[in-house]
């Protein structure tokens, strides 16, 4: 017997099948990460494009699709920050003649978090999870996020790890670049970019303009006009998203470009051209900025420009993500934690914390 259900029917069954809260007929991120995670397992290697184009494809009928394609997009970003997705650049795959980015389902692992609880990164090839039910059925989804929660007197570390998951060191999850001062990070960029020759224009090109406020990422992206000096930039590809890039300009015109990141640089190309826009904004007088609002024995954090994958993993370990507040996104932390983490930020990113007036200060 054939029988008609609602979209919102199998929205419910999709989600209960995911291991995500069946109750809800809702298609919000916490059901298209897991949708993410399922479709990386049947399709990855592959390119961003064809991950994105597999989701959209199959909610098409199930869901109103104009946002659908930037909220897959954002979300794509943040699997690589928490562990699930690999993003590798230039690389050859079965198909030998097809050299580009592209996304890699890593492994299933774990990161023990400072509460006691345990983060979990990775995704299992054609299986929804690689834990047995009595584990997975206590699985909390937050987001993007997954973690499990101890129970008294259980070594929950010694089980995932019999279940075949790998245990990440937390100092290895959480490597960052050696800390260094702005002046330095941004020497070494301009060093490598006067070293070039110069070069064609380029159409499409964008640049972070340093004299806007860094309170608002989205407003700063411009096309070149009348500016001068060396800035963040993203150039335009055929295929795929744009190039992270440095460049100098002289009155609006390119005069050369270099490819971020540079050298060795073990991380995304957008985390170097992030931290390296930090750097510029702190040696221009300006620095970014983060907010702080105390909630008790949880601090809010609320940031207004992107943070490298490696710092934003730092606060992923502590807490939780969460929408921002005029901002661009937060993070609770607990209240005990927070002048350590405000340090980081101070030295690592060269942040100022922002006071009640709207004024930058140092905490």
């Amino acid at each position: 017997m054939i029988a008609e259900i609602s979209r919102q029917d199998v929205i419910t069954q999709c989600r209960s099948a995911l291991g995500i809260e069946p109750h809800n007929a809702a298609v919000d991120d916490a059901f298209l990460a897991a949708l993410l995670r399922r479709t990386a397992g049947m399709l990855c290697p592959c390119s961003r494009t064809a991950l994105r184009a597999a989701i959209v494809e199959s909610l098409s009928s199930l869901h109103d699709l104009d946002d659908l394609p930037s909220r897959i997009e954002e979300l794509t970003d943040e699997l690589i920050v928490v562990g699930d997705l690999l993003e590798l650049t230039d690389v050859t795959t079965a198909e030998t003649d097809a050299k580009g980015t592209w996304v890699f389902a890593a492994p299933p692992a774990f990161v023990e978090r400072k509460s006691g609880s345990v983060f979990l990164t990775g995704i299992v090839p054609d299986h929804d999870s690689v834990l047995p039910e009595s584990l997975g059925s206590r699985v909390v989804y937050s987001r993007n996020t997954r973690y499990i929660e101890p129970q008294s007197e259980e070594d929950l570390a010694e089980l995932l790890a019999s279940e075949g998951l790998a245990r990440l060191p937390e100092n290895a999850w959480l490597k960052a670049p050696k800390t260094q001062t702005a002046s330095a990070n941004l020497e070494k960029a301009m060093q490598r970019l006067v070293s070039e020759p110069t070069c064609a224009q380029i159409t499409g090109l964008e640049i972070i303009d340093p004299e806007t406020r860094p309170t608002y990422y989205r407003g700063r992206w411009t096309a070149p006009k009348s500016q001068s000096g060396t800035y963040v930039s993203r150039r335009p590809q055929e295929f795929g998203a744009p190039i992270w890039c440095f460049a100098e300009l002289q009155a609006g015109l390119l005069v050369r470009i270099i490819d971020l990141p540079l050298g060795t640089y073990r991380w995304r190309a957008c985390d170097a051209a992030w931290h390296l826009q930090m750097a510029i904004d702190q040696e221009n007088g300006r620095p970014q900025r983060y907010r702080i609002t105390d909630l008790g024995n949880i601090c809010r954090l609320d940031f207004f420009s992107p943070l490298p994958l490696w710092a934003e993993r730092r606060l992923l370990v502590l807490g939780e993500k969460r929408p921002g507040e005029k901002s661009l996104f937060a993070f609770e932390i607990p209240t005990a934690e927070i002048r350590e983490e405000e340090d980081f930020l101070q030295t690592n990113l060269w942040l100022v914390r922002e006071d009640d007036t709207g004024e930058g200060r140092s905490a």
